[in-house]
Order: C-alpha cells, then structure tokens, then sequence
C-alpha cells in the first residue's frame, strides 16, 4: 500500500461498508495499518458490520481528508479474530479511553484486494 494511502488512513477517520440483507456504513475510530498492509479495526460496538461479515466476507473501507480532498476506497475482504497482538493492542486502548468500562471484543483484519483514487481530479477511479 502507497505511503499517500497510509497517511491518509492514518489520520482520518475510516467509514467501513459491509451488506447482507441491508447495508450497513459506520465510522469507525479504533483502527490502524498493520505493517504487512492489512488493516485492522477494533471491535467495541460493532453488530450489524459482524452479522454482515459473517454471511458475505466482501468490505469497503472509505477514507477522506477533509481539508484537502484527498481520498481512497480499499475493496477486499474481512475476518474476525478474537485473540492475538492485535486483539491486545485494541482492548489495551478502548479499555483506557473508556476508563475500563469497556473494552474491545475482537479485531476485524481487512485484506485489501483493491485501493481506488476518490480524490477530485484526473486520477479519481484510477485504482493504485
């Protein structure tokens, strides 16, 4: 994955979509690129992404910086995962936000397939 594409996951906010008999589009705060390029999406509320992902494994994460436009959209599929670094890493975070009030159940971990140009301008739809 492009450093461009990494920053800007980095720093914004990620809107994951996910469908099965309804789509389903949130945004979603505790999140990170790991460093083989998956991404990776800590699991605090998440019910109807987790119900969409286990009858169709197919998401799309959008990513948008405001100020200046720049945007991707990464195509590829998810899995859950309820222990490893990862897992830790996420339930360490929330569980320190939230004052230990809650914590992170699982981790989903996005293999990208696809990352496409959402930025205005001539590369918009170009796929990197």
């Amino acid at each position: 994955m492009d450093k461009n594409v990494r920053k800007v996951l980095n720093e914004q906010v990620w809107y994951l979509a996910t469908y099965d008999k309804e789509p389903n589009a949130v945004p979603v705060a505790f999140k990170t690129v790991l460093e083989d390029g998956t991404l990776a999406v800590g699991d605090v509320f998440m019910e109807t992404t987790l119900r969409n992902i286990q009858a169709n494994r197919k998401i799309a994460v959008s990513v948008c910086n405001a100020s200046t436009m720049e945007g991707y959209q990464i195509k590829g599929t998810a899995q859950y995962v309820t222990s490893g670094e990862t897992v830790k890493m996420f339930k360490q975070q929330v569980e320190t936000l939230f004052q230990g009030k809650t914590t992170a159940k699982g981790v989903l971990i996005i293999t990208p397939e696809r990352v496409i140009v959402t930025t205005p301008g001539p590369e918009n739809k170009k796929e990197l």
